[in-house]
């Protein structure tokens, strides 16, 4: 049987991530300041940019103004950007192109024998130098780490790290192969306020079903054991309403919701769901799988 949730519904009870208000991470206020100072910074240089523009039209006139007043004939200087292009690309003034002009002649048109502009030849030659050098580095020498190598090496950095966190904190690894019921009141009582608060809209408070199945027969669409259900609270069922829990409640709530859900086994609550799925036998009868009975 599944766990389900009705996310279009307003109103609905939220999940424990969203019930915190993104305001409340301290981080938050940090961003929206860098932010403000980014917006602030660009709004800055597109007026000083648009004033040094007024201010070189005014100064382009004055001196236009001047050159007629005194009879000299006007010559805008190139700007700087123009200048910039000129060097980038070397152009050849047009009055100096009898220069580089060859001797092929086609029906009239002449071709000049223009050289490569500076900025494709550097990015040309850069290309070959890197090349040089990544072929040394990362082929020849050994120096530093193909991607293979790469990936191989945090692999071994993230299991490391996550036996640490497992040795530290083995809540925070609880998983399909070491979940276990828990019966003590207090866990059950989070496993309640997680089902009442995300489960009880597809499953009713009482369990009985709604959209999704009755939790309080004996019949399973994905089998009754802790692990199947824990296993469906955290990855889901595809093409169900039934989502993925993962990354909205923690593993220790995961468990504690799935506990609770087994309590519910029996109570026989009022107009329940017709059964759906298979009727779920355990395989073994243990002190932990006996039903937990809590008056939460």
């Amino acid at each position: 049987m599944v766990l389900g949730l009705v996310t279009s519904s307003v109103g609905q009870a939220t999940t424990e991530t969203s019930v915190t208000s993104i305001w409340d991470d301290p981080m938050i206020s940090f961003y929206v300041v860098v932010g403000f100072l980014f917006v602030v910074v660009i709004l800055v240089l597109m007026v000083a940019l648009y004033m040094l523009q007024v201010l070189n039209y005014m100064v382009k006139q004055a001196t236009k103004e001047r050159s007629e007043r005194l009879g000299i004939v006007y010559k805008e200087e190139p700007s700087f950007w123009s200048t910039i292009w000129n060097k980038s690309n070397d152009f050849i003034p047009i009055e100096k192109e009898k220069e580089i002009m060859l001797d092929h002649n086609y029906d009239g048109i002449r071709e000049l024998d223009n050289h490569l502009p500076p900025w494709w030849t550097g990015l040309f030659y850069g290309s070959i130098v890197f090349a040089i050098l990544y072929l040394i580095f990362y082929h020849v020498s050994d120096t530093l780490p193909l991607q293979l190598q790469e990936y191989e090496t945090q692999m071994a950095q993230a299991d490391e790290q996550a036996r640490k966190l497992k040795a530290s904190n083995p809540v925070a690894i609880i998983d399909e192969t070491n979940v276990a019921i828990v019966t003590d009141p207090v866990a059950l009582a989070d496993g309640k306020t997680t089902f009442l608060s995300n489960c009880a809209s597809c499953h009713r408070q009482d369990g009985g079903g709604d959209i999704g199945p009755n939790l309080t027969d004996d019949y399973w669409k994905n089998g009754g054991s802790i692990q199947n259900i824990f296993t469906v609270v955290r990855h889901g069922v595809q093409g169900t309403n039934m989502i993925a829990w993962e990354g909205f409640i923690s593993p220790d709530k995961m468990q504690n919701v799935s506990s609770y859900i087994l309590t519910l086994k029996g109570s026989n609550p009022e107009n329940p769901k017709k059964p759906e799925g298979e009727l779920y036998v355990p395989k073994e009868v243990s002190s932990d799988s006996t039903k937990v009975q809590a008056s939460l």
